[in-house]
């Protein structure tokens, strides 16, 4: 069973923001980040925060102990959050948040140690709707200073906006506190469909930094500190990320992420793929060529990063275990279609995996 990095003198984190953030940002800023990488194979499931707080949470334990699996993600700041949320841009505190939902998250981690699985906790970085609501000076702005949304109608906040950063680095460093043994970083990226975006809004980015140096300033600072809390941490990424040289527009580029986290997760859905890419004609219809070829090319990257002597970052794709019935070449994922999906990322040299369902149900699967 994985055991987690060893809790140091400093994982409570302290209520209040340090009095000097420039001088501690730079002082972080210029530390090099040393990986601490999981020496075991990690198998999870995502949970939300509305299922980690039934009943159905017993189930899903049933699951873990009873198979392969070992680990479980759990959102912290979606559907809830474990921190409270700022009065404003000037505010200097950041306080777990007194809730009923935030002491049962508290509470499901004692929990889940208590059957030695392997706690990931999930903060949804930038699409932060309620953050960016609380403080709109935070949020990505229209060139006439309005806010920002997205098609779906959500505000994100401005992945330039240092003074963003601390909130949620706030809250994993709570979750550090009350037990977990990982952190996440999702949404860590700017929005998708750059060419609209970028002609639409004004970002705050006075250094003239890039999409992907501001992404990859981040999780090296979030790296830093959390260390130091005695915490290990993670970033999920678009699953074509691996395949590309640049940032895709959203800022994240494989060569800065994977200097700057302990573990990345691509998320190699095979619904998420188009139709004929690599060959494939149906990518949702052959789980197995679409895993195969994307960690293969994820492979060839971290082979030529190794060879400049960069280290890079344990790879954990994240699975599909949903069925993607929007598309109209699409098959039920079950059993059947999860377990090739295992087996291709196996067979790639990538034993840790997440399954991802965002109502949290799973097939079984035996050991």
């Amino acid at each position: 069973m994985v055991k987690p990095v060893p809790q140091s003198t400093t994982s409570k984190a302290p209520q209040t923001q340090h009095a000097d953030d420039t001088a501690i940002s730079t002082a972080e800023d210029s530390e090099k980040v040393i990986l601490r990488r999981p020496a075991e194979p990690i198998r999870g499931i995502y949970v939300s925060s509305h299922v980690a707080r039934s009943k159905r949470m017993d189930e899903l334990i049933d699951l873990v102990d009873k198979t392969e699996l070992n680990a479980v993600v759990v959102d912290v700041n979606s559907g809830m959050t474990l921190t409270a949320l700022p009065k404003s841009a000037k505010s200097k505190s950041f306080t777990i948040a007194k809730t009923r939902s935030a002491g049962q998250i508290a509470n499901l981690v004692k929990k889940l140690k208590q059957h030695r699985i392997y706690t990931i906790a999930r903060i949804v970085t930038f699409k932060n709707p309620e953050l960016a609501r609380a403080v709109p000076a935070w949020s990505i702005k229209r060139k006439n200073g309005r806010t920002w949304t997205d098609k779906s109608g959500t505000p994100w906040i401005d992945p330039y906006r240092q003074e963003a950063w601390e909130y949620p680095l706030k809250i994993a460093e709570h979750a550090a506190q009350i037990g977990f043994d990982e952190i996440q970083f999702d949404y860590v990226r700017f929005p998708e469909n750059e060419k609209k975006v970028d002609q639409e809004v004004a970002y705050a980015n006075p250094k003239r930094w890039s999409k992907s140096d501001a992404i990859g300033k981040f999780l090296h600072r979030a790296s830093i500190r959390l260390h130091k809390a005695g915490v290990r941490v993670s970033a999920d990424v678009f699953g074509l990320v691996g395949s590309s040289n640049g940032d895709m527009g959203i800022g994240q580029n494989w060569a800065t992420i994977v200097k700057e986290v302990d573990v990345i997760s691509p998320m190699v859905y095979p619904s998420h793929y188009s139709d004929g890419i690599w060959g494939v004609k149906h990518p949702d219809l052959s789980p197995r060529p679409i895993i195969a070829h994307a960690l293969m090319d994820i492979s060839r990257r971290n082979e030529q990063l190794k060879a400049k002597g960069i280290d890079t970052a344990k790879v954990r794709p994240w699975l599909q275990s949903f069925s993607a019935s929007w598309l109209r070449a699409h098959q039920s994922y079950g059993t059947k279609q999860v377990r090739e999906q295992i087996s291709a990322a196996a067979e790639a040299g990538y034993p840790s995996y997440l399954l991802w369902n965002s109502s949290s149900r799973y097939p079984r699967l035996n050991r």
